[in-house]
């Protein structure tokens, strides 16, 4: 009788012990659905908050120039272009005089670049800029000089006093992704804005102190990396017309996209 007892006590501690690890096993499946909402990067300035399906990047069929030049800025073009400098005789209008005041206000270190045309796509007079201040851009970026202008303000306004107050440490370099790239927006027959010189793509940033900050959705608990790259986006919001990072879409997972595309309305896409 008592080896009766033994048995069916052993049998109900196997049970209670498999409904443990069932219970387990449930609560993490639901952290696993739940982990991308959490880690989210949400703009302050909420505007057009829904994030968009992310779909097999395999099964993505892109037409035309995207082809060549896909949405992902770490991947170029076969046969890179060889950047020329502006010929000696070149002559701007007053607008990109001016401009380029600004940039050396802003303490931009840039050169300019021979006129760019490539079918639909090019500058007509574009800058190269490899700094902005001490923060180096790497590599550097060949950008319309408004762009370049908007995007030195961005970083010496926002991005600069961000880093201080989160980290007590300025920001040394800036590496970029794709700035001026001949192609057109991923799914669409439209001219990216990449193609006219007016975007830059952010992939990370380099604090003083040698800390990296990857634009990618940090974990769950990096509380300081995500209330910075937060206000990184929202900051944007104020200078770029469009602002799409992780969390918008599969090809913005892990970079941010800042441009000054011209829309009616002065409509703002910060997502």
């Amino acid at each position: 009788m008592a080896g009766i007892f033994r048995a069916a006590s052993v049998a109900v501690r196997q049970v209670r012990r498999a409904r443990m690890i069932a219970g387990g096993l449930a609560i993490a499946a639901i952290s696993a659905c739940t982990t991308g909402s959490v880690l989210s990067l949400e703009p302050a300035v909420d505007v057009g908050s829904q994030t968009s399906a992310v779909p097999e990047y395999a099964g993505q069929k892109y037409a035309g120039m995207q082809r060549l030049v896909p949405s992902n800025p770490y991947m170029t073009a076969a046969y890179p272009r060889m950047d020329e400098p502006m010929a000696p005789t070149e002559q701007m209008p007053a607008s990109e005089v001016e401009c380029r005041k600004d940039l050396k206000r802003l303490g931009v270190v840039y050169t300019d670049l021979a006129p760019i045309r490539e079918g639909q796509c090019g500058i007509d007079y574009p800058v190269k800029i490899s700094a902005i201040g001490s923060i180096g851009m790497k590599p550097a970026a060949t950008l319309t000089c408004d762009m370049a202008a908007t995007f030195a303000g961005w970083a010496r306004n926002e991005l600069v006093p961000s880093a201080r107050w989160r980290y007590f440490s300025g920001v040394r370099t800036i590496r970029q992704g794709s700035s001026y790239s001949c192609r057109r927006i991923a799914g669409e027959g439209t001219l990216s804005e990449h193609g006219k010189g007016n975007a830059l793509d952010v992939m990370s940033i380099e604090l003083g102190n040698g800390k990296e900050i990857d634009v990618r959705r940090p974990g769950l608990f990096a509380f300081r990396t995500r209330g910075f790259l937060n206000t990184v986006r929202a900051d944007g919001c104020q200078y770029f017309t469009t602002v799409l990072g992780p969390g918008y879409n599969y090809d913005h997972r892990n970079h941010f996209h800042f441009d000054i595309k011209n829309r009616r309305n002065g409509y703002r896409a910060c997502r």
